[in-house]
């Protein structure tokens, strides 16, 4: 094993010990809670009722431990398991050692269900390399160990395959290693997505997005207690991808910087490394420039210079800088950046001191400002004036105002802090802008947030509740990915589910910090306080407490002597919070003097950071006086630290829900920083608040896998052929039947109602059946495809034997012919016959030559042209081939982006013919208004006209007091209602707020949810803004047209008003004149037909209140009306004075009298015709008038009902939308299934095109070596007739070199015996040799792994030993302390401590039962299912080894026959050979019998010749005869030779087939002996492995059995328990109170222990100081109870001050509040409502000024009425019937209010019934939403895992091809073996025949020999030789003349 991965991979051979496996059965060994470990190892020992008695493992000892506290230990087979999910046995103490034992292992990646857990190593560990990246890249998770690479590479492809965005979310405390992982994936991306693959150095973007790191770090991050390099922001880096995955952008969004650390920091903290970075590798110019002094120089160096272990700044400086220019950012840029942090360090050093006589702040010494403005760019005087005396706004003049020292120190902290945070905004700026440079547009993104984790101090501050708000939000995402989706999934399916709480439920302690109202949260009420002048801290902690108080999350400290303000429960602990400046905090306040100047210096760096300076709150704003307080701006103006932080979170949120979310959980082992140790408690409580127990037990209760209906029924019919009948069937009932043939087990899945479920293996299990199952197939149809190529290639083998057998029977046949004469003669004749046309055919011959040779060149030419342009075209193929690829690709995506632009281009086509529908509507509707308004024009002058004919008549009547008394009355009273009715509006106004607060978090979220639709939109939005502008421009003229609508509508209404009053008038004018009931009456009655039609006007309730609202303004007309009434009756009195005056005079003319009676009767009854012509004509204008008013109305209902329209039918646009995004996404999956389809084709037809490749090379290959053999049989042909010649020469060497040859080949036998030996004694030392080394190997390995857990137990050992002896040092110091209150405290709790502590753990005790119980029962249905599942599974795997067994024993029954077969061929053969030997033998003999014969025949011939006297005659005959016999002779020889050389080939071919049959059998008995044992292996394993799982099944059986009677015993004993449970409940009620008050006094006691202990130490380290600073402290006491008792006064004023203004500005306050906050809600979503408030708030305000206006002319009516009381007592008997018309009109008034208000709220009640309806239109749609997000998530899930599991199925078919091949290759070379063995077999046979053959055409010619030798001995002796001789001789020269010839081509004669 490499280094890298002993920190990687786990080292099997030590989990997988036996011993240790027999040690756990044995000892039952158990988790035993413990304070210093957690938890230890004990093995139980006894069992006593509730109690066990366990020893302890490492110390021996032995405990008494409750049942419940003990919890049960996993085998050792699973230690340092890879993912904590596989665990059998799942708690607190197993996951803790696990996590535990591979941190002691360098193992810090572990996996926990669905996140990775990383443990801070506290060293550099070697696996983050390069090599370890590309080890990563492109693998699968379960495939490698557990490491951040898998993580970012899963996220990675899951990006590019599903194309949705990824986050990666790194949480953790301080120091667990967040930032140092965000490195690691962001090289990781970097390496893997870069656009520079074949360059081995990386492009530029990558190099910035590696560099913009270091950057960052230099000015974000710092040394703190926990941690060297603690990164005091948060951050979000997003790196956008293009359609590739290449990376093509980043952005960087940052969070919450500690700005406050620049200014002062903790002990032994460090503030910002840049500081430290500058002032130590700065060189001198820059020194100089800067204006660098030394470390101690600087106050805002709190520490001096704190330089951190293995870490240089001086190299540190010079990587930024470098940093920097990788980043492209320019020197001029660097220089200022570095000027602004000398800036910050030298504003810590102004010092301000108080001038005597005053307050005011004076510098002494201005360098120090010198150096600032120098270095900022500003001018001195002017910066020290901004400081020690600003200007400030007073009214409209600016006044110079001194400031305090306190006040100046504040302001220049403010400006260091405000500066040094512009300035990281701006590096982050510019960092983003490096990095999107880039024009290729981003398809996806990652986001790697790292952000701090939960802070919990003793007391948390503004900051802490910034990040653990962060934290709460995050969490509540982890669980709602995690838990609620989960579960939720699983009710929608119906499954059996019961829901799991894990009580992580957040809500709440969100709400009670983010809520906006109702009661309001902690951001909007600090917000709130920020608004008041007069607020403090103080107050806004009571108002927190005050609203706050009854939350279940928040409580009140109950002690005074707590120094928290408030405390909220958060998901991990309750947290402290003191608000100290919160407010200061929140509104971030400065000197705007200062800002100003910064905004116009010279340095143009500094210029541009201080740009936006109209946006700061000034100092002047803040009254210093009651720090921190509020200013007095107007809202709006800016906005708080809260609000800005709770809009980053919200985007940041929505981001990641819309993102795909891995989580990183950081955890910090120690606070100590040491590498290899681990405080148990530590991690533990960091487990718990992470919610890792929960997330693995739901994802082991859980069913992970999941599969739809249609995909389990096309994937896994495979498995169950004939389970399914044939025609439709429906899916489910299909997957039921396809279980049922499965036999699964039932509680291994469940069937939902559009999916089965299934727990985690089941499918990886049915993939694997499904593998064999078609590896089963496809090897049946390799075989039959075999088959069919081996018969194909053996009729082509049966065809060239035929031919063979041809070819020899031509050559037999002209071996037989060559000897007979008669052929000879033929042949010698046949040419003579063709002498003349010899020299003809010889020409034609060579002409052909010449012919054959050209077109031989040209051949061969156009074979190499055919060759280079194959390969030519080849090339062009494969270029073809790729580019093909990629353009299908392009196709592919260009298709998708076709279809999604088609369908965008539908949608926004058809949202543009509504707008222009729309947009026509509006013009009819706009000109229909104008024509109307030119009528109401008209109608007005007509109406004008008819008020001037009016006022001339109404100059005759009289106005008296009564009436005008009813109708202020009546007005009063109309104002009550209206108050009333207000009133009820401003709280169905704020039910509606609520209501809408509700709809838009729900549209927010909904908002959210739309987001990936939104991304489509973002290509067309040009076109939209253009339709937007011209909707904006039509809805403002619309606006107008409804403004002079409704100023139309309110002159109307007025007009309409005056009219109805002059009516009225008239009638009660009438009344009084006439003084006559019938006139009374006939006004009543015309009184009550317009209630009538009041009654029947339903539809004009706001006309009626804008009648009754603006009756006041007519009393200006009334006035002018009883002016002109009162000039009229003193005319009528003077005439009534001259009238009597006449009367007296003339009191004879009685003549006279009645003339003037009758002609004041006739004008009376003129002037009653005229009032009734006026009120005719009037009532007739009021119908016209109402039915316009009835158009009108009806038309804005038209409106209204066409708004109404309009909504629908964008709601069904908008489901239009949801279903074709549905649709959109059932094609995504059919194109995902439809691309690995094509995948799958267009490999398999790449597999065959390269066996068609490989069969055309093979056919080329066939042809050229046809070609080859005919050119060398040519060659053959031509070199025959040269080979004959040399052969005469070559014999006699043959000879010489046959017995060389024979005795060279028996010393190569021997060698090659010699070396076969040598070779099987090597083999068999090899074999040892390499057992002896993996012996020796494995020996090492164990002796290094005991070294190793020696030496891990040795530390252990001495890290305990340490903490023993810090404990007991501590003990021993706080023993004494503590002694004495120990012993005051016994006494008084011994007794009922006792008595708690006995019924509290007897609570605790059946608490635990319940608890131990369940999980016991759980782990034991868990344990049982998996024990189900292995025994199935082995099951299946007996099964399959007996068939693998029968397979193997017909393969080697196979082997056998085939072995039986070679042996009986090798017998054959050897036979043939001992027949060939004695053949060869025989034909020894008798060639040795013929050279005899030839000797004697010699010696006789001899001695004939010398005998004979005649001889010499015929000397010339003898030698030839002699001649003619050593050439027979020689011929002979060479036949022999012949015959001897191929014997010799003989014995060769012989040896070597006995070798190859040796080596054979030897190899063959290998491969038997080697699967045999590998068989006998393989069934001891599996006996063994069926052994081990039986005895687990008994010991199963046995827990089982033993578990079920326990149950029952626990059962009775529950029962018995929950009677005693009640008792002690009640038990627990009564002593809780007393506990709780001991407990309260025991935590002051505890508390002033502490305090004192530590005052004590304190004091004995100071008490020498104290004594000289006592004198200066008591007057300094002095002074400070003066200056108390002087801010106590002026507290009491301000709060009395305060209490009387808080209340109405409270109210005023939450008034605008709520009203601003309606506007904006109201306007962007609910139009309709807000038309309805405005106009109420129209009436409202409409009904003030007319009520102001009413109470001015009371005055003034009251003052006209007192003059007129003398004229109003002639009228008293008229004004008393007018009061009774009045009571009567008053009731009708009622019963019409009665009527409208019910009219009102039945309006009311149907628009809430509406709202109700649309609240549930809109909750089903976000159900709906969410459930197809779901669905997308779901699906786009199982493809991720169809394509991994379609990955591993490719991967076991190549395996089981490369098995396939494997396997062919070795039956092919035992195949040519055999077909070599045959072919030699052949051969031999063949030489047989041919030596047969030849031996007896020898024993023919010796036969013909000996019978003419015979004849000559016979002719000798009878003596007639000299003629036989003549004629013998001349026969025997011809024959052997004729015999040299053939028997010179005869070959190799084969004796029989």
């Amino acid at each position: 094993m490499s280094t890298a991965d002993e920190f990687l991979y786990v080292d099997r051979n030590v989990v997988n010990n036996p011993l240790a496996q027999a040690d756990w059965a044995t000892k039952k060994l158990v988790w035993v809670p413990s304070e210093r470990l957690g938890f230890e190892v004990g093995s139980v020992k006894e069992e006593r009722g509730d109690e066990c008695v366990v020893e302890l493992a490492d110390s021996g000892k032995k405990i008494r431990v409750n049942k419940d506290d003990i919890q049960k230990m996993n085998p050792p087979k699973f230690s340092k398991v890879e993912d904590m999910a596989e665990l059998t046995c799942l708690n607190e103490a197993s996951v803790l050692h696990n996590l535990k034992e591979r941190y002691y292992s360098g193992l810090i990646y572990t996996y926990s269900g669905l996140f990775c857990v990383v443990i801070n190593p506290y060293k550099n560990l070697p696996i983050y390399s390069e090599e370890i990246v590309d080890m990563y890249k492109g693998k699968k998770r379960h495939e490698m160990p557990p490491h951040i690479y898998a993580i970012t590479d899963t996220s990675y492809r899951s990006m590019m395959q599903d194309r949705e965005d990824q986050s990666i979310l790194c949480t953790g405390e301080s120091g667990a290693g967040k930032t140092e992982n965000t490195k690691k994936v962001i090289q990781y991306l970097a390496h893997v997505a870069s656009s520079h693959k074949a360059k081995k150095d990386q492009g530029e973007l990558e190099k910035q997005l590696l560099q913009a790191n270091p950057i960052l770090e230099a000015f974000g991050n710092a040394k703190t207690v926990k941690n060297d390099n603690s990164s005091r922001f948060g951050k979000f880096i997003r790196i956008n991808f293009d359609v590739n995955g290449y990376i093509v952008g980043a952005n960087i969004e940052t969070y919450l910087l500690e700005k406050s650390r620049a200014i002062r920091q903790a002990k032994d903290e460090r503030t910002f490394h840049i500081f430290y970075y500058l002032l130590t590798g700065a060189g001198d110019k820059l020194r100089d420039e800067l204006l660098l002094e030394n470390y101690n120089n600087y106050r805002f160096l709190s520490n001096g210079n704190v330089t951190i272990p293995g870490q240089q700044d001086k190299d540190l400086f010079t990587e930024t800088l470098e940093a920097f220019k990788i980043m492209s950012i320019p020197e001029d840029e660097q220089i200022g950046l570095l000027k602004v942090v000398a800036s910050v360090l030298q504003l810590g050093n102004m010092t301000f001191k108080k001038e005597r006589h005053t307050d005011q702040a004076a510098m002494p010494d201005d360098t120090t400002a010198q150096k600032v403005s120098h270095l900022m760019g500003m001018n001195v005087t002017d910066f020290t004036r901004a400081i020690l005396s600003p200007r400030i706004k007073v009214g409209r003049d600016f006044v110079q105002k001194a400031q305090t020292q306190e006040q100046a120190e504040f302001a220049v902290e403010a400006l260091a802090k405000a500066t040094y945070e512009r300035m990281f905004r701006w590096l982050v700026m510019r960092i983003n802008k490096a990095l999107d440079k880039t024009k290729r547009q981003g398809a996806s993104f990652i986001g790697i947030l790292d952000i701090a984790g939960f802070e919990i101090f003793e007391l948390n501050s503004f900051e802490q509740l910034c990040i653990n708000y962060t934290n709460e939000k995050l969490q509540q995402l982890f669980n709602h990915t995690m838990f609620i989706l989960e579960q939720e999934e699983y009710q929608r399916e119906g499954i059996e589910w019961v829901f799991i709480d894990f009580g992580l439920d957040l809500q709440p302690c969100i709400e009670l910090i983010e809520k906006p109202a109702s009661p309001p949260g902690i951001f909007a009420l600090l917000d709130e306080e920020c608004w008041f002048p007069k607020a403090t801290d103080k107050s806004f902690v009571e108002k927190v407490l005050q609203e706050q108080g009854t939350h279940p999350k928040f409580f009140k400290p109950k002690k005074l002597k707590d120094e928290a303000d408030f405390c909220i429960i958060h998901y991990a602990g309750k947290v402290d919070y003191k608000a100290d400046e919160w407010l200061m905090k929140n509104m971030d306040p400065l000197n705007d003097n200062v800002a100003s100047l910064l905004n116009q210096s010279t340095d143009k760096f500094v210029s541009e950071l201080w740009k936006d300076v109209d946006r700061i709150v000034g100092l002047d704003k803040v009254s210093m006086s009651e720090m921190p307080g509020a200013f007095k701006t107007r809202k709006g103006m800016f906005r708080t630290v809260g609000q800005l932080y709770k809009e980053q979170l919200s985007k940041l949120m929505a981001t990641l829900r819309n993102t795909n979310p891995n989580f990183v959980r950081c955890i910090i082992p120690n606070h100590e920083k040491k590498a290899g140790k681990l405080d148990p408690h530590l991690v533990l409580d960091q487990l718990r608040c992470n919610g890792v127990l929960e997330g693995i037990r739901i994802c082991r209760q859980g069913f992970p896998n999941r599969i739809v209906f249609q995909e389990f029924r096309q994937r896994y019919e495979i498995l169950t052929p004939n389970a399914i009948p044939k025609g439709f069937m429906d899916g489910k009932q299909a997957c039921v039947l396809m279980i049922k043939s499965l036999e699964l087990d039932p509680n291994l899945f469940r069937i939902g109602q559009s999916k089965v479920f299934f727990r985690a293996g089941v499918l990886a299990h049915l993939e694997e059946e499904r593998d064999m199952k078609i590896t089963d197939i496809i090897i049946s149809f390799q075989a039959w495809c075999r088959g069919y190529v081996a018969r194909k290639a053996f009729a082509k083998r049966q065809q060239q034997l035929t031919a063979m057998k041809v070819i020899q029977r031509n050559c037999a046949a002209y071996l037989k012919l060559r000897n007979w004469q008669w052929w000879r003669l033929f042949t010698k004749v046949k040419p003579l016959l063709q002498v003349s046309r010899q020299e003809e055919e010889m020409q034609a011959k060579e002409d052909e030559l010449v012919k054959v040779k050209e077109k031989h060149l040209y051949a061969e030419q156009q074979l190499q042209e055919m060759d280079e342009k194959q390969h030519q075209l080849s090339a062009e193929k494969m270029a073809l081939q790729e580019q093909l690829q990629a353009e299908t690709e392009l196709c592919a995506e260009a298709e998708e982006m076709r279809a999604r632009l088609a369908a965008r281009k539908q949608e926004l086509e058809e949202i543009l013919h509504d707008l222009e529908a729309r947009v026509e509507e509006e013009e009819e509707r706009a000109s229909h208004l104008s024509s109307e308004k030119k009528k109401m024009q008209q109608n007005i002058g007509d109406l004008e006209q008819q008020l001037d004919e009016e006022e001339a008549a109404r100059q005759k009547l009289q106005l008296e007091k009564v009436t005008l008394e009813s109708k202020m009355k009546k007005i009063e009273d109309e104002v009550m209602v209206l108050d009333d009715q207000n009133g009820k509006l401003n709280k169905e106004k704020k039910l509606l707020e609520e209501r809408i607060y509700e709809y838009t978090t729900n549209l927010t979220e909904e908002e959210e949810k739309s987001k990936s639709l939104q991304k489509l939109k973002t290509k067309h939005e040009a076109m939209i803004t253009d339709l937007e502008d011209r909707l904006r421009r039509e809805e403002k003229q619309r606006q107008e047209l409804e403004k002079n609508r409704r100023k139309l509508d309110g002159d109307f209404n007025e007009i309409h008003d005056q009219i109805a009053e002059l009516q009225a008038q008239i009638a009660e004018l009438r009344a009084q004149l006439a003084k006559k009931e019938e006139e009374l009456q006939a006004a009543l009655a015309r009184i009550e037909e317009e209630a009538a039609q009041k009654n029947l006007a339903q539809k004009k309730i706001r006309e009626m209140e804008a009648q009754l609202s603006e009756l006041q303004e007519d009393l200006d007309l009334e006035r002018q009306a009883r002016t002109k009434a009162e000039k009229h009756r003193r005319d009528l009195g003077e005439e009534l004075e001259a009238l009597k005056t006449e009367l007296e005079d003339t009191q004879d003319s009685t003549a006279a009298q009645q003339e003037l009676r009758s002609k004041r009767e006739t004008e009376v009854t003129h002037l009653k015709k005229t009032l009734d012509d006026e009120a005719k004509v009037h009532e007739h204008q009021l119908g016209e008038m109402r039915q316009k008013h009835g158009q009108a109305f009806d038309e804005l209902n038209e409106q209204l009902e066409q708004a109404k329209r309009n909504k629908v039918s964008m709601e069904k646009a908008k489901q239009a939308l949801e279903s074709e995004r549905n649709e959109l996404a059932i094609e995504m999956q059919t194109l995902m299934q439809g691309k690995g389809d094509s995948e799958h084709r267009r490999k398999k037809a790449e597999a065959q095109v390269q066996e068609l490749l490989l069969k055309h090379s093979e056919s080329e290959r066939q042809r050229l070596e046809q070609a080859e053999k005919l050119a060398k049989v040519q060659t053959e042909l031509e070199s025959v007739t040269t080979v004959l010649s040399d052969l005469e020469g070559k014999s006699i060497k043959a000879t010489k070199d046959c017995s060389a040859v024979e005795s060279q080949l028996q010393d190569v036998q021997e060698l090659l015996q010699e070396e076969t030996r040598q070779k099987l004694s090597n083999s068999t030392r090899l074999r040892q040799l390499e057992d002896e080394q993996n012996n020796l190997r494995e020996q090492l390995e164990e002796e290094e792994e005991t070294k190793r857990n020696v030496e891990k137990h040795l530390q252990t050992v001495q890290a305990q030993l340490l903490e023993m002896k810090k404990k007991f040092e501590q003990d021993a110091g706080c023993l004494e302390s503590a002694e004495e209150g120990k012993k005051r405290l016994q006494r008084d709790l011994e007794g009922l401590s006792q008595r708690m502590e006995e019924k509290c753990s007897a609570f605790e005790k059946l608490d635990k039962t319940k608890t131990r119980v369940q999980q016991e029962l759980d782990d034991l249905l868990v344990d049982q299912d998996h024990l189900r599942q292995i025994v199935s599974n082995l099951e299946k795997k007996q099964k399959k080894f007996d068939q693998m067994l029968a397979e193997e024993k017909n393969i080697s029954a196979r082997y056998a026959e085939e072995r039986d077969k070679a042996e009986a061929e090798a017998r054959e053969k050897d036979t043939r050979a001992l027949a060939l030997t004695r053949e060869l033998d025989s034909m020894m003999d008798i060639k040795d019998e013929v050279d005899r014969n030839n000797k004697l025949l010699r010696a006789e011939m001899e001695d004939l010749v010398s005998s004979k006297d005649d001889v010499g005659k015929s000397v010339h005959e003898l030698e030839k005869a002699k001649r003619a016999m050593e050439q027979q002779l020689e011929e002979m020889k060479t036949q022999l030779e012949e015959l001897e050389d191929e014997l010799q080939g003989t014995e060769d071919a012989k040896l070597r087939l006995e070798v190859n049959m040796q080596a054979m059998k030897a190899q063959y008995e290998r491969d038997l002996s080697g699967r045999d044992e590998m068989g006998e292996e393989k069934k001891r394993a599996l006996v063994k492995q069926v052994r081990e799982m039986e005895m687990e099944l008994e010991d199963e059986r046995k827990q089982r059995s033993a578990a079920v009677a326990g149950r029952k015993k626990l059962e009775l004993d529950l029962k018995e328990l929950e009677a005693g449970i009640d008792m002690a409940n009640k038990n627990r009620d009564e002593a809780l109170k007393q506990l709780k008050k001991l407990q309260a006094q025991m935590k002051d006691l505890i508390r002033e222990l502490e305090d004192t202990r530590m005052s004590r130490e304190e004091i004995l380290a100071q008490s020498k100081e104290t004594e000289k600073k006592l004198k200066g402290m008591e007057a300094e006491m002095i002074q400070m109870q003066e200056e108390l008792a002087a801010a106590e006064r002026v507290k009491r004023q301000a709060q009395q001050e305060r209490d009387e203004l808080q209340d109405e500005i409270n109210n005023q306050a939450t008034k605008n509040a709520l009203v601003a906050e309606e506007k904006r809600r109201l306007e962007a979503r609910i139009g309709q409502l807000e038309e309805e408030l405005e106009e109420e708030q129209c009436n409202t305000e409409l009904t003030n000024d007319r009520l102001k206006k009413a109470v001015l002319q009371t005055d003034q009516m009251n003052v006209e009425l007192t003059a007129e009381r003398s004229t109003c007592q002639r009228v008293e008997g008229a004004r008393c019937q007018l009061e009774r018309q009045n009571k009567e009109l008053k009731l009708k008034l009622q019963e019409l209010e009665g009527m409208v208000k019910s009219k009102y709220k039945a309006n009311m009640a149907s628009l809430e019934s509406k709202i109700v309806a649309l609240e549930e239109q809109l909750d089903m749609e976000t159900r709906e939403r969410q459930g197809a997000t779901k669905l997308v998530r779901r699906t786009e899930k199982k493809l991720k895992e169809v394509i991994l599991q379609v990955d591993d199925e490719r991967r076991n078919t190549e395996q089981y091809k490369d098995q396939m091949d494997k396997l062919n290759s070795r039956m092919k070379q035992l195949k040519r073996q055999l077909e070599e063995a045959e072919e030699e077999a052949q051969r031999a046979n063949a030489n047989r025949r041919k030596l047969q053959r030849e031996l007896e055409d020898a024993t023919e010619s010796a036969d013909v020999v000996n019978r003419e030798v015979t004849t000559l001995k016979n002719k000798l002796r009878r003596g007639d030789f000299p003629f036989t001789v003549r004629r013998t001789v001349t026969r025997a020269g011809i024959e052997s003349d004729e015999d040299s010839e053939p028997k010179s081509e005869t070959p190799e004669p084969k004796p029989e």
